[in-house]
């Protein structure tokens, strides 16, 4: 039987631990990993020679560049997972926002602020909801996500917020609700794990937690789960959630989920992922 082979996308100076296991696993299985490292120097004539040995493209990393190189080698018709469709809703909070809405899927009130900062102060103010979560559409790990208790705090957030990035991004207002973040992990349509994330302060999405735990999954948010990806067409994700008075409502999709958030599952899921990948390779 003829060898079959992933590329992996990653971003690191060197193999991280991951990588390792990934390696391991695939090895295990069989399985051919080719590595491209898009923290090396990048010659798009040696990438699409390595990626036409591949019979499919797997990204596992956050970043503009790495998203480049899945456009790139889609363009040449190599088949990958998830395909660079799918960032147009995850990579885009408003997008994200706009897609639940239209799906019926329940998600903190949102508003797309002006970019002018009088116009985004009236908008604020008719929005009304205090404390407000300010975030740019774009950004990582919690990075360009600030709240504010009032408006007079909310102008200087948003100032903030755009002089961090080098291009004015727009901002989004969001309710803020009280709660610990809710991460499940989806390959294909199946959760495969759950982590329940606690901080004291009110962030508590990855970086920012302090505790994890686990938590069940009930009927409510298995229905949810299928709708989003279905409605955002992904197949490897983690989807985070918060909770009010017993009513899910979604926050973001992960395109590149994190799998360490328990060291002793980490394999497993890794594991899973590549019987996934081997699945989508054949269909």
């Amino acid at each position: 039987m003829e060898q079959l082979c992933i590329g992996y996308i990653f971003m690191s100076p060197t193999l991280t631990e991951e990588e390792k296991i990934f390696l391991k696993v695939a090895k295990k299985k069989n399985i051919k990993l080719i590595m491209f490292n898009v923290a090396d120097k990048l010659i798009e004539k040696e990438i699409e020679k390595k990626a036409r040995q591949c019979d499919i493209i797997f990204n596992n990393t956050a970043g503009y560049i790495a998203l480049e190189i899945l456009k790139t080698l889609e363009n040449i018709g190599i088949k990958t997972v998830d395909s660079s469709k799918v960032y147009y809703y995850t990579e885009d909070k408003w997008m994200f926002f706009l897609k639940c809405k239209e799906h019926g899927i329940p998600t903190p009130d949102t508003i797309l602020l002006s970019g002018n900062l009088n116009s985004a102060k009236k908008e604020l103010e008719e929005f009304g909801r205090w404390p407000v979560i300010l975030k740019l559409v774009q950004g990582e790990h919690g990075e360009f996500v600030k709240k504010a208790d009032a408006i007079d705090e909310a102008m200087p957030i948003i100032r903030e917020l755009w002089e961090k990035r080098c291009e004015r991004l727009p901002v989004i207002g969001q309710e803020f609700i009280r709660s610990p973040s809710y991460r499940v992990t989806v390959i294909g349509d199946k959760i495969v794990q759950t982590a329940l994330k606690y901080n004291d302060g009110w962030k508590s999405t990855g970086v920012y937690a302090e505790k994890i735990g686990k938590f069940e999954v009930d009927r409510e948010l298995e229905k949810l789960v299928k709708k989003i990806i279905k409605a955002c067409k992904i197949k490897i994700c983690g989807i985070d959630f918060l909770k009010r008075d017993n009513k899910w409502f979604v926050i973001e999709v992960n395109a590149e989920p994190s799998f360490e958030f328990f060291e002793d599952e980490r394999e497993m899921i890794i594991e899973k992922v590549i019987d996934f990948i081997k699945k989508e390779i054949k269909s």
